[in-house]
């Protein structure tokens, strides 16, 4: 199986970028795993969300091809960590990279979640764009770990 995640920017805050590196370096050890961190949309204001992410949407389309590709949404799917598992299960086979997408602080454009195989959710609260890379993370090598019948400590 090979993993890419894809978002806007890189991780500002230090303490996250660090679980972030330190994730990403665990999963490479299980499987082939790419971050690709694309352009960021910058001296926007808040207001002007719609314009950041279709700003945004241009550099994280060039990543996506034909890949299954999971956006990361609040109208996402959500699943327990088993459910989860059996989904990576079945996608572990497939010939096409399986890309996970995680929008900026404004979100993901309409045209790249149309794009999606699949919108999930990982919770129903809402956090900040920088921690959910981390429990995606997180939770790809919990379910990559359980997959490969290694102990995961708990």
């Amino acid at each position: 199986m090979r993993l890419k995640f894809v978002w806007p920017g890189r991780t500002r805050n230090r303490e996250w970028r660090l679980l972030q590196d330190i994730y990403l370096e665990r999963i490479r050890q299980i499987e082939a795993c790419e971050l690709i961190e694309t352009k960021e949309a910058r001296g926007l204001k808040d207001r002007e969300a719609k314009k950041i992410r279709e700003l945004e949407a241009k550099g994280l389309e060039r990543h996506l091809r034909d890949d299954y590709i999971i956006c990361l949404s609040e109208k996402g799917k959500e699943m327990s960590s088993e459910d989860f598992a059996g989904l990576v299960g079945r996608l572990a086979d497939m010939p096409r990279p399986v890309t996970f997408v995680v929008g900026g602080f404004a979100g993901l454009a309409p045209r790249v979640l149309s794009r999606a195989s699949l919108l999930l959710s990982l919770s129903r609260m809402t956090f900040s764009h920088e921690l959910i890379r981390v429990a995606l993370l997180e939770q790809v090598y919990r379910v990559l770990t359980v997959r490969k019948g290694m102990h995961y400590a708990k």
